[in-house]
């Protein structure tokens, strides 16, 4: 069995061809059983351990093992790792052993670039990033893979992440750090939250028309990224009916708050893919693309790099 490190995963990961391979495979579907889900209580808080099983009809097994500790901030360590498990589908046999992480934050990326390909503007250029953690960067380089981002404003908790970031970027974009989130949110084509917050921090008030937002961080119930004014305004599609029903946070409680109903999503994302549901309505109507992350993801992204890696040795 062949070890894939997480260099290996992200030379293998080309922006324009795991957005494509995640188009492939949510139109042509997986087996993807529920994700296992298991609270884990730490000395230093709450843990989460997830398992995600995916499995082609007549091809590629995978399992994902996730391990999030939010606290891992306050260590300096990044609060998602993990690994997954690659088998062939004739006999079962293990083929390798990825690194699950880099895995996790690419395809995560990809998937959001991929439902902004189907639903932010054609001209949308100015991108708001909120948070600072491991997946910023790559909902950077994602969603500028799929539209034609020339500005790039970052917000997060601590400003010091934000200007960091923003330095990296500097050469490929119009960078700025921002602490007026409401201001940049104002101006921003699309915005991208990648926070582990519970609390929101976005305002539907602030959408300007046209705007696309892109919800990746909110992973359980408990947690939200939005008020419910985001998701009253917004055309709303989501990553799979099922994981939103579960775990969608900014949808479950704006759904308590009376503001939102399940039905009113528009679809999601392969609905989208296939054409079953349309896109946006109109240039100037808000979007909003919330995410738990799926399986079939994780799947798609682990083929990929299989086949890049044994295609090329």
């Amino acid at each position: 069995m062949r070890m894939i490190t997480a260099e290996e995963v992200a030379t293998s990961l080309a922006w324009p061809a795991l957005v494509e391979r995640l188009a492939m495979t949510f139109r042509e579907g997986v087996e993807s059983p529920p994700r296992h889900h298991h609270a884990m209580h730490r000395p230093d808080g709450e843990a989460t351990m997830l398992l995600m099983p995916a499995w082609e009809p007549d091809g590629y097994i995978g399992m994902k093992m996730v391990n999030v500790f939010p606290q891992n901030a306050e260590h300096g360590l990044p609060a998602i790792s993990g690994v997954y498990l690659l088998s062939e589908g004739a006999h079962g046999r293990p083929l390798a052993c990825l690194d699950g992480s880099e895995l996790t934050r690419r395809r995560t990326a990809a998937a959001s670039a991929l439902a902004a390909r189907e639903l932010a503007r054609d001209d949308a250029s100015t991108l708001l990033v909120v948070g600072t953690g491991k997946l910023a960067p790559m909902v950077i380089e994602a969603h500028a893979a799929v539209r034609p981002i020339e500005k790039v404003r970052i917000w997060g908790r601590h400003p010091d992440k934000a200007e960091r970031l923003a330095a990296e970027y500097a050469d490929r974009f119009d960078t700025q750090a921002v602490t007026d989130l409401e201001a940049a949110t104002r101006e921003a084509d699309l915005i991208s939250c990648v926070t582990l917050s519970t609390e929101p921090l976005i305002r539907g008030d602030w959408l300007s028309p046209g705007a696309h937002l892109d919800l990746i961080g909110a992973f359980r119930p408990s947690m939200r990224e939005t008020d419910a004014e985001c998701l009253a305004r917004g055309e709303v599609f989501v990553d799979t009916y099922a994981g939103a029903r579960g775990e969608a946070g900014d949808i479950l409680q704006a759904i308590d708050e009376g503001r939102f109903a399940f039905d009113d999503i528009q679809g999601e994302l392969v609905e989208l893919l296939r054409g079953e549901r349309p896109g946006r309505s109109s240039r100037d109507a808000i979007t909003l693309f919330k995410s738990v992350g799926a399986s079939l993801e994780d799947l798609a992204a682990a083929i990929e790099v299989w086949e890049r890696l044994e295609g090329g040795s």
